[in-house]
């Protein structure tokens, strides 16, 4: 594939940002029930996606938004972007869990348990050796950068994450728990370098198993398999940096999450613990960072920030409609800004509006007012 000149290594100073996925319009979660029950075609679907990342993508241009996503509108869930590979089908299981939703069985279908309707299974067996067989990220920023006039950021699963979702034991393909993450990460790697080649200039790693490494109840479950979290988390730093090297031109964004929709706080803790090892080892260009509730803690945890690293606060919450307050998001970043330089800060929600096909529990109306509340407080902070 013939190099494409890239945007300028500028992306990392950008002062707004949205974690990438944005709610999807009514018509485009019908396409997608229609083709799970077998009453519409794959050229169906791909056409109500089409339709719906054009407008997605116009929508963020005219809001002023200086990088775009596609809103994850081809993802069930955000999950499947670690696809397609060989050995590793998160497409067959979140199609499974789609089609057992309440709202999309069929009505003489078994009903599912309580606790498999609130949280429904994503543990996916490895089957085979890792290996790429389409690159869908790729065919997803392809896309939108065929109709954006901004540089469109991609998404992808972080290698910890999927080796944290995997029963790589499964099929006796990998030795342990170390050999397969070194797989996810040659595997990445590859997905990377397509995207590169074509031109994306900014990739976003969505990496929720960090904040397991403070969560009281994860650290737990981790001792009683007699793991040593510390090693853990090592290990996942190193694995992200080895993702990332060599890619020169590419600007590298780090969303540290702690569980998406309203129902789904499934991660406690404060970043302090961890601040030292995450912030000062990460090599990334942006930490995209959730500081809209008390459950992070407070700004002290910055101070390990790599310098040249910019921190995106997450201080806009996706997990309701109520719509901040401009002169309060001003003010929390003041805060911020005693713990690290103006120059390495910037402002985002914290976490996507619709990590899954469901969505979160507000209006597409609430989440463009947030997101030009977002762009307000930008140009009154570093303007």
């Amino acid at each position: 594939m013939k190099a494409v000149e890239l945007p300028p290594v500028k992306l990392k100073d950008v002062r707004v940002d949205h974690v990438g996925s944005l709610l999807r319009p009514a018509p485009l979660k019908e396409a997608f029930r229609r083709f799970a029950a077998g009453q519409a075609t794959g050229e169906e679907l791909r056409a109500a996606q089409d339709g719906a990342v054009r407008e997605v993508v116009q929508r963020q241009e005219a809001l002023g938004l200086p990088l775009v996503t596609d809103g994850e509108y081809r993802r069930l869930n955000w999950q499947v972007s670690f696809s397609e590979v060989e050995g590793w089908d998160m497409w067959a299981t979140s199609w499974d869990n789609f089609r057992r939703l309440p709202e999309n069985r069929a009505p003489d279908e078994k009903p599912l348990s309580k606790g498999e309707d609130a949280v429904l299974s994503f543990r996916t067996p490895v089957t085979a050796p890792l290996r790429l067989v389409r690159n869908f990220p790729l065919e997803e920023f392809g896309f939108a950068r065929g109709v954006a006039k901004k540089p469109v950021k991609a998404m992808l699963i972080g290698p910890d994450r999927v080796t944290q979702m995997s029963d790589y034991a499964a099929a006796g393909k990998y030795a342990g728990r170390e050999a397969f993450l070194a797989d996810v990460v040659r595997t990445q790697r590859e997905i990377i370098a397509d995207l590169a080649q074509a031109g994306c200039a900014y990739v976003q790693i969505d990496e929720p198993s960090y904040t397991g490494y403070v969560d009281p109840a994860t650290l737990e479950r981790m001792r009683a398999r007699g793991e040593d979290p510390l090693k853990l988390l090592k290990r996942a730093v190193d694995a992200d940096n080895a993702l990332m090297e060599g890619f020169k031109d590419t600007v590298f964004g780090l969303h540290v999450c702690r569980g998406n929709r309203a129902s789904m706080w499934h991660r406690e803790g404060k970043y302090d613990a961890i601040a030292e090892a995450l912030f000062g080892g990460l090599k990334y260009h942006r930490l995209l960072l959730e500081y809209d509730t008390e459950r992070a803690g407070g700004f002290e945890p910055l101070r390990f920030v790599r310098k040249g690293t910019v921190a995106v606060l997450g201080l806009i919450t996706t997990k309701s409609g109520r719509v901040e307050s401009a002169d309060a998001l001003c003010r929390r970043i003041d805060d911020a800004a005693r713990h690290l330089p103006l120059e390495q800060l910037a402002i985002s929600p914290q976490c996507g509006f619709a990590s899954g096909i469901a969505g979160n529990l507000l209006s597409e109306d609430e989440q463009w007012r947030k997101l030009e509340v977002m762009m307000e407080v930008s140009s009154r902070v570093w303007q």
